[in-house]
Formats: structure tokens, sequence, C-alpha cells
């Protein structure tokens, strides 16, 4: 598969002509990830990962669209693009389905806590084709299955350095790259990415930065 990394949480992969699409959300370049897509899969409801207008727009613009999102930002899309509902699918936790091509199962089920006075909203973490793994807002770690690229929540209102790293040393994906990085400045970026880099390694990780535009083959 080809992944393409664009700003923040927003990740696109392509295969077999083929186009699946994590998170597009308002810090992103959701015209360009969304160009041709086939199935998109949404974590949860925050806008950094949902720009409900664009998403809105693609899916009354591109009747192959197939949509995948938690029941509260299904209903929402429903609303707003009603011709487009029966493209609109719920997803939860624990969950196995094919679309499109891709191979697709569902872990975690709630965002990770922010403060105790902001609500717990649900996240789902995606799991595709055995491949790559997109956990949203979440350090959920998938169990029964073998992650091979594993996509990072470098920085966030709701982590912290440590527990960066734990996740990727929990995880052991062969290879990872990071998402969740828009609110960083490359010195940040720096810090955070180089701990995950050392210690990664020393548990079988490669890490590999990607800016946006940037792609790979995984």
């Amino acid at each position: 598969m080809k992944l393409t990394k664009f700003t923040h949480a927003c990740v696109r992969l392509e295969q077999d002509g083929r186009v699946l699409v994590f998170d597009p959300g308002t810090f992103s370049e959701t015209d360009q990830a969304l160009a041709g897509a086939h199935v998109v899969l949404i974590t949860h409801e925050h806008a950094d990962h949902v720009d409900v207008d664009a998403v809105t727009a693609a899916l009354q613009s591109n009747t192959a669209l197939d949509l995948f999102a938690p029941e509260a930002v299904a209903a929402t899309l429903r609303g707003k693009a009603p011709d487009a509902g029966s493209r609109i699918h719920a997803a939860g936790a624990g969950e196995d389905f094919e679309t499109s091509g891709f191979a697709i199962r569902t872990f975690g089920g709630q965002h990770a806590l922010i403060h105790p006075q902001i609500p717990v909203v649900a996240n789902v973490g995606y799991l595709v084709n055995g491949n790559v793994y997109h956990p949203g807002d979440s350090f959920a770690i998938p169990d029964g299955v073998e992650v091979k690229t594993l996509l990072v929540p470098i920085h966030a209102p709701w982590n912290k350095v440590g527990e960066v790293v734990d996740f990727v040393i929990g995880v052991r994906a062969p290879q990872a790259f990071p998402i969740h990085d828009a609110l960083l400045n490359e010195l940040g970026r720096g810090l955070v990415e180089g701990h995950v880099t050392r210690i990664g390694a020393k548990y079988g990780t490669e890490y590999r930065h990607l800016s946006s535009g940037d792609t790979a083959e995984v």
C-alpha cells in the first residue's frame, strides 16, 4: 500500500486503485486527501479529525464514497447529507468488516482522558489489512494481532512523551510514522521524535518522520 501523510491526523492509503482516508479533519488538506476516495474512516467527533463540511461535500459529490465512524459522528453526517445516508455506517470497537477491498478491524472504544471536567467521547481505532493501525486519540493497543505499521499520536492535550513511547513499545510494530503533530513546532517535534526513535528501536520499531505530503510504501 502507498501511505500519504497529511497535516495532523489525516492519512491516505492507496492499493489496487482503491483509496482509503483516515480522519480528514480541519487541520488537514481535506480536498487533497479525499480526492477520489472510496472509504473514509473517522476515529471520533473532534474537529481536528473530521471536517464535517468537507466530508459532507465529499459524500454528496462522490457517490462511490462510504464512511465509517462512531454513531454520534455518523448521525451528524446523515443529517448533513441525507441522500448519502446508506453509505454512512456506524462503527464501534470489536468489529471486523470489509469495504472497497480493504479489511478493517476496530479497537478501543473511547477517547483518552483530557481532563475529568471534559467529557470522554467515543473513539474507534482502525487496523487496515492487518497492516496499518490508526488509533485516533487513544493509546489502545490492538489485541490478538501483529500490527505492521503504527501511526503514532506524538503530541496532544491528552498525552505526554512517556505515554507515547510506551504505546510504541506496547504495539511493537516493525515501522511507525507520526500523526497528531500539528500543534508542535520543530523543536518540540525533534524532542518527541528523538525519544520515540531511540527507545522504539530497542524494541524493534523503526520510526520514520513524515511531513505533510510525504509518502511511504507499507
